[in-house]
Parts: C-alpha cells; sequence; structure tokens
C-alpha cells in the first residue's frame, strides 16, 4: 500500500472512532434524560444518531479493509447486504436532517402554533415516510442485483455489472439521487432561509433597541458601550454562522460522492480510484460530525453530560438548586438564540 492509501486508512478509522464515540453519546444522554425524550425533535435526532451508527458498524469497517486489501473484504452475499444497508442508511440521514431543518422552521417561524404543528405523532409520520423512502431503493437495486464491490470506492456500493443495464440503472441512480440527495439540499435551504429572515429580522429589532439605550445613557463607561456593541456584532453573526454549518456541512460531506456517481454514469467517464475513496470517506465523515452540529454542542445536551459524568463520579452538580434542563430546550427555539 503506498502513503496515499495509508492516509486514507488512517482518516477512516479516525472517522469510525469518533463518529462511534459521539452517536453514541447521542443515544446514551436521550436515554439518560427524559426532557430529551419529551421533545420532538427527539425522535429525528434518535434516527439520524441511529443510522449514522449502524452506517459506523455495519459500513464503515468494510471500507476500511476494502482499502487494505484492494479487493472485495467479504463474499457476494455479504456484500450484498453491507451494499444494502449504506444506500438505505445515508438515505435515511439526509432524510433526517430535512425532517431537522422542518422542525426548526415550524419552530421559529410559527413558534406559537408549533405545539399543535409538530407533535410527536407528526414525527414519527415523518420518519415512517423517510424509512419508507429509504428502504424503496434499495430493495430496487438488490431486485436487479444493482448491488456490488466497487474497486472505485473500495465498499460494497450501488454498482452496475451488466453493460446492457446501463439505461436503466442510470434513470434508477438519477432518480435516487434527486429524491434523497436533492430534495433533502432544497428542504435545507428552503427551511433554513425562512429561519435565517426571521432571525436577521428580530436581530434587527434588537440593534435598534440597543442603540436607543445607548443614546439614552449618557454617563455609560465607553467600555460598557464597547461591550454592547461587540455583542450587537456577534447576535448578527450568529445565525449566519449556525444555518452555514448546518447547510455547509451537508453538501461538503455529500455533494461529492453524489456528483461522482452521476458523473460516472457517463460511458466514457473513468473514476480516479483515490478520488473516489476520498468522496465516500466524506459522506462517512458526516456521520463523525452530525453529533457535533445537531447535538453535543448544545447547552442541554452538555448538561447532561456533565450529569452522567458526576452520576458515574457519584458526584452532585446541583445539590438542591431545582434545574430545570427543559429550559434549555425552549431557548434553543426562541428567536434570541438563532440570533
Amino acid at each position: 500500500m503506498d502513503l496515499a492509501g495509508v492516509l486514507l486508512a488512517f482518516f477512516l478509522v479516525l472517522v469510525l472512532v469518533i463518529s462511534l464515540l459521539s452517536n453514541l453519546l447521542v443515544l446514551l444522554c436521550f436515554v439518560y434524560s427524559t426532557e430529551l425524550r419529551k421533545q420532538v425533535p427527539g425522535v429525528f435526532l434518535v434516527n439520524l444518531s441511529f443510522c449514522n451508527l449502524l452506517l459506523t458498524v455495519l459500513n464503515m469497517p468494510f471500507t476500511l479493509l476494502g482499502i487494505l486489501r484492494n479487493q472485495p473484504p467479504v463474499g457476494d452475499c455479504v456484500c450484498q447486504a453491507v451494499g444494502f444497508l449504506e444506500t438505505f442508511l445515508t438515505s435515511n440521514t439526509m432524510l433526517s436532517m430535512a425532517a431537522l431543518s422542518i422542525d426548526k422552521w415550524i419552530a421559529v417561524v410559527f413558534p406559537l402554533s408549533y405545539t399543535s404543528k409538530m407533535r410527536y405523532k407528526d414525527a414519527v409520520i415523518l420518519m415512517s415516510y423517510s424509512w419508507i423512502h429509504s428502504l424503496t431503493f434499495p430493495l430496487v437495486s438488490l431486485f436487479f442485483s444493482w448491488v456490488d464491490y466497487s474497486n472505485v470506492y473500495a465498499s460494497c456500493t450501488l454498482h452496475l455489472r451488466e453493460e446492457t443495464e446501463r439505461r436503466r440503472f442510470t434513470v434508477f441512480t438519477i432518480v435516487f439521487h434527486a429524491t434523497s440527495f436533492m430534495l433533502s439540499l432544497v428542504i435545507l435551504c428552503f427551511t433554513y432561509l425562512k429561519v435565517f429572515k426571521v432571525a436577521r429580522f428580530h436581530c434587527k429589532r434588537i440593534d435598534i433597541i440597543t442603540m436607543q439605550t445607548l443614546v439614552l445613557l449618557v454617563d455609560i463607561h465607553p467600555s460598557v458601550k464597547q461591550r454592547c456593541l461587540n455583542e450587537q456584532k456577534r447576535r448578527r453573526q450568529r445565525a449566519t454562522k449556525k444555518i452555514s454549518i448546518f447547510i455547509g456541512s451537508f453538501v461538503i460531506c455529500f455533494a461529492p460522492y453524489i456528483i461522482t456517481r452521476l458523473i460516472e454514469l457517463l460511458p466514457f467517464v473513468t473514476i480516479n480510484y483515490y478520488w473516489g475513496i476520498v468522496s465516500k470517506c466524506l459522506t462517512y465523515s458526516k456521520a463523525a460530525s452530525d453529533p457535533f452540529v445537531y447535538s453535543l454542542l448544545r447547552q442541554q445536551y452538555k448538561k447532561v453530560m456533565i450529569n452522567i459524568v458526576n452520576r458515574i463520579l457519584k458526584r452532585d452538580l446541583y445539590p438542591s438548586s431545582g434545574y430545570n434542563s427543559s429550559l434549555d430546550t425552549e431557548n434553543d427555539y426562541c428567536l434570541h438564540r438563532t440570533c
């Protein structure tokens, strides 16, 4: 194995370890916290972490073996099962992220009617559709024997065996990526841009009140005034930063692989071996980043993790504080947190 192969294998091992630990931590927080289990977005987050965890355990190791051995790591039957899972889990995670963006949009744009528009039952219906949608395409690919080991991606995935099937396989691949990646991307862009508009509007209102207050407080110390102006600037940047992370991480991790798979459909195009593996590893890296993007960096999850650590160490960090973690959840959906 050359240096490039070693680096790719090392990167995949790193992604595998981070993804395994972080997604397990999200599920542990969900099991530990009653408040997290009561929240509707928890349905989407658990589904996302569960799919990422399965992808980490059942797919990444076989891709790693494919890189190390440069040959199919398992037999045909197991390879088809692994490829089936990869297609299903990848599509399911995309739709879960789209569902999370819909939940955020309703919470921010329609805060007064959120509890009636997004109930637990509605979340379950969305996830049921996600599972049915995600199962349809791998079942079709399995029926037509379009799942096999691909040397380009060093993994068991969608792969054309017979050249006579190219036309049907091309149509299938385009429809699959259009209804998974493109559909999710359109939903993400629409919902988060709506959230961004509302956030910017409320930030401007807060800025006006801040400036009026500073004008009235003539005797205010210059350092205090400067801190207020700095906070005003950070508040304007906060919404842009969050939405850029949500959409940017989705595009950076998935777009190279999807575009490569579509270009590969052209019979005169040959995909470079290293680029194929790099694009595949990028899709796996989304499983490692999702827990931090959607869960672990939120204040409520930090509190739950601290409580878990203190329970393990048999310490009580809040002996009689009466802390209610649900307050953090409400704050996450308040516009001043979005700004």
